[in-house]
């Protein structure tokens, strides 16, 4: 019988429930089952569901102009919400640039970077380097980017040349002789024997997540790794752009996930929680070097969306990142995220098939494996971590589960990324529907 829907889902087979409402960190479905949003989406709503500031600004907003094509005009609330952004971002990123999305974002700071160089005259510059098992988006420039396995191999053939180094994922490829900072900088030296093999003259940028996301689930660098990164970019004239479109806008307990690291980079991208789900909106910040760079040289950046700046989902941005600011949400994201964790460790640190939990701030992940001590994958074939989703999804939690953590193909993870406004029983809420989730997929893939 055919499907009567006529929308393109994600999954031809998929059989969704309609969305009716949500309240806080909950949605609701058409048949008034209550899910707990676990995941905020895909680390999207951070502020929750309903919040009626932010519903307010955007109405406000849709009262006065909905849009208007950024080349006629400026709106007030791109004009106040990037002054807020620069008023608090690291280093010397001074000027802000409003798309729609994440992926947006990052092919845009890909396109600034090239057109930087060659504004500059070093005209061969247009290599990139970033790293494996990283995700900076599904555009084409930013499919080539990173380095998902799955994602990119269908498309291979129509992706620009970029190379990809090694993770800093401490719990898999930390030796066990070295210490934290020796590993981390056996693997960020990897990017200046890259750059010196490529050849110095033809590379333009290095892009990496602050706190890797959905590839990985939730792995944060060690300590060290992201200042030799610096010294590197800085000691070839490379460019350091930090994706922190999944792990930024206070995910981390930090408003910007590299302050972590007190490292600054070039560009920067943003998204997710930039607009909490309230309105489609990303951003990509640079330099006050770049930006002076273009505006001295041809004073045109080559670039552009219908959507820039769009005045409406600005309005809704600059209302959560002043609820962001205002309510301390960001001091109560470390504070609840702690609280996550701690919940998490009781839960499952002894557990059999529980490898490692990890993360910063209410940016968690779970990595599963059939033997902890030589810490071996589920096959691949057996699914797991769909079966995780599907039960956890039955159990009444929207969590995030993603396969392929180790390589691609092999590894199962849960990342979570509930909003900030979590309260303690509903932490408790999510480790025991998880739990419930966790145990039926295991006891499921074991029979097979």
């Amino acid at each position: 019988m055919k499907n009567s829907s006529s929308v393109f889902p994600r999954h031809c087979h998929s059989d969704l429930p309609v969305l009716a409402g949500g309240d806080g960190c909950y949605l609701f479905d058409s048949a008034g089952k209550k899910y707990l949003d676990g995941s905020g989406g895909a680390a999207v709503s951070c502020l929750g569901h309903g919040d009626t500031e932010i519903i307010a600004a955007v109405k406000k907003q849709l009262d006065q102009a909905a849009f208007a094509h950024n080349s006629f005009f400026t709106s007030e609330p791109a004009e106040a919400l990037a002054r807020l952004l620069t008023d608090h971002a690291p280093g010397d990123l001074q000027r802000v640039y409003f798309v729609s999305g994440g992926s947006e974002a990052v092919e845009a700071s890909l396109k600034l970077a090239r057109q930087y160089f060659v504004e500059k005259g070093e005209t061969k510059r247009h290599r990139v380097i970033a790293r494996k098992q990283s995700y900076h988006g599904n555009t084409i420039g930013a499919l080539a980017t990173g380095g998902n396995e799955w994602r990119r191999a269908t498309f291979g053939p129509m992706l620009p040349d970029t190379s990809h180094i090694s993770p800093c994922y401490a719990y898999r490829y930390k030796q066990p002789v070295e210490t934290d900072s020796q590993y981390g900088l056996r693997v960020a030296n990897e990017l200046e024997q890259e750059i010196l093999r490529i050849g110095a003259e033809q590379v333009m940028a290095f892009v990496a997540e602050p706190v890797v996301g959905a590839t990985l689930g939730a792995v944060p660098a060690v300590e060290g790794y992201f200042t030799r990164i610096r010294e590197i970019c800085d000691h070839y004239g490379v460019l350091l752009i930090f994706d922190e479109v999944m792990c930024g806008m206070g995910r981390t307990g930090k408003l910007f996930a590299c302050d972590h690291d007190a490292v600054a980079p070039d560009i920067i991208t943003i998204a997710k929680g930039l607009g909490a789900g309230y309105q489609p909106l990303g951003a990509m910040m640079c330099s006050d070097k770049i930006y002076q760079t273009i505006s001295d040289g041809s004073g045109f950046f080559q670039h552009g969306h219908t959507y820039l700046a769009h005045p409406t989902a600005c309005a809704a941005g600059l209302a959560v990142v002043q609820a962001l600011l205002d309510r301390r949400l960001v001091e109560r994201c470390e504070i609840q995220g702690q609280k996550l964790h701690e919940a998490l460790e009781q839960k499952f640190s002894g557990h059999e098939f529980i490898g490692d939990i990890r993360g910063v701030g209410l940016f968690r992940g779970i990595e599963l494996v059939q033997d902890r001590l030589t810490k071996q994958a589920f096959e691949s074939t057996l699914g797991l971590h769909k079966k995780i989703k599907k039960s956890a999804f039955e159990a009444g939690l929207i969590c995030y589960p993603m396969g392929g953590t180790i390589d691609g193909k092999t590894g199962d993870h849960i990342l979570l990324a509930p909003p900030f406004i979590i309260e303690d029983h509903q932490i408790e809420e999510l480790v025991d529907k998880l739990g419930i989730a966790v145990e039926a997929s295991l006891a499921d893939v074991l029979k097979s």
